[in-house]
């Protein structure tokens, strides 16, 4: 990691506080927290908008792992992918989707609202919009609510990804770089040469 991991001991108040929050909630401070804390109040708000789209959005929880997948595959950001992907499949996203996208290959799913999710989400990450057909066959089984947490949810995780990426946060010890396409990965998530 490019960023010294705070020593609890070495924390104010404030992030000690947060860090307890973080552990609590998650089971642990790790990766992208590592580096968020060296902002305590912006750390506190992400981690809140992150627990919000992951444990309490009205998305399915297999969808908002979905997005998450999504939006590390954008960017390419291996310690997130390494983080959900299991979770994303025992949530109910079939593997063979997952290794699909992993890919950059377009997947299949066994939902028609899962695919119509995936759309909505696929081309507001490559195109930066959505097409009427797309949006409107997503609004027809998430309505406005739905669409608008998986837009959060897709700028929650892009944030997620450009912190993990910019900070070059180690990839997870027992864990392989998922992406045999990113040039020049070392072992440790971060960049070569």
């Amino acid at each position: 990691m490019r960023l010294p991991i705070i020593d609890p001991e070495e924390m104010d108040e404030r992030q000690r506080a947060i860090a307890d929050r973080i552990a609590g909630r998650r089971g642990a401070v790790r990766g992208p927290f590592r580096v968020w804390l060296n902002s305590p109040e912006l750390c506190d708000r992400v981690e809140s908008l992150g627990a919000f789209v992951r444990f309490d959005s009205s998305l399915p929880t297999r969808l908002s792992e979905l997005a998450l997948l999504l939006a590390a595959r954008a960017f390419d950001a291996q310690y997130s992918w390494n983080a959900h992907v299991d979770k994303a499949v025992d949530a109910g996203i079939p593997r063979a989707a997952v290794e699909a996208i992993a890919r950059r290959e377009a997947p299949a799913f066994d939902r028609d609202e899962d695919a119509a999710f995936h759309a909505f989400c696929a081309e507001l990450l490559a195109d930066h919009f959505v097409s009427e057909a797309t949006f409107r066959a997503a609004e027809a089984h998430f309505g406005a609510k739905g669409l608008v947490e998986a837009v959060g949810c897709l700028g929650n995780f892009a944030m997620l990804a450009m912190c993990l990426n910019a900070f070059e946060v180690d990839l997870q010890p027992d864990r392989e770089p998922p992406f045999p396409d990113v040039r020049g990965f070392a072992r440790t998530g971060t960049r070569e040469g």
